[in-house]
């Protein structure tokens, strides 16, 4: 009894492979811009340092560095746009595979990117507020006399 496949079958075997290169370029991307997200977030932490020294050298108030600023909203525009792709690859693998995230070893990648990611936008948030409120101390100048 020879039985003819059916449609389905056929139609399953035509289906494209849901790790592409598009798609591991995506899931890379993902930790990629979860990392530089923090490291830019703890550049503004250097660059503020650098600013209360060379304001102690020279024995005077300097302006505030606009970079500080630049790179505040670099690590959290960064560390939000992990999120969007991780969340944009969740949707295509879904729709055009019928996969889940974490059925890919790529998508499984940029799933614990982002969870890893999670506190760390928290870090970047902070970094922005810090940045944003004035210091009520000021700069210690020192000797100066």
């Amino acid at each position: 009894m020879d039985t003819t496949p059916s449609t389905t079958a056929v139609r399953d075997t035509t289906r494209q492979r849901p790790v592409t290169p598009g798609t591991v370029i995506s899931a890379l991307l993902v930790p990629a811009t979860a990392t530089l997200g923090v490291v830019s977030s703890y550049y503004v932490q250097v660059i503020h340092g650098d600013w209360v020294d060379r304001q102690q050298a020279a024995c005077r108030h300097m302006p505030f560095p606009k970079m500080e600023h630049v790179a505040g909203w670099a690590g959290l525009a960064l560390g939000l746009s992990a999120v969007i792709v991780c969340v944009l690859l969740a949707i295509r693998l879904r729709r055009r595979h019928g996969v889940r995230l974490r059925d890919t070893w790529p998508g499984l990648l940029a799933l614990i990117s982002v969870s890893l990611n999670v506190p760390a936008i928290l870090l970047e948030l902070f970094m922005v507020w810090a940045m944003q409120t004035p210091d009520g101390s000021g700069s210690i100048l020192g000797d100066c006399g």
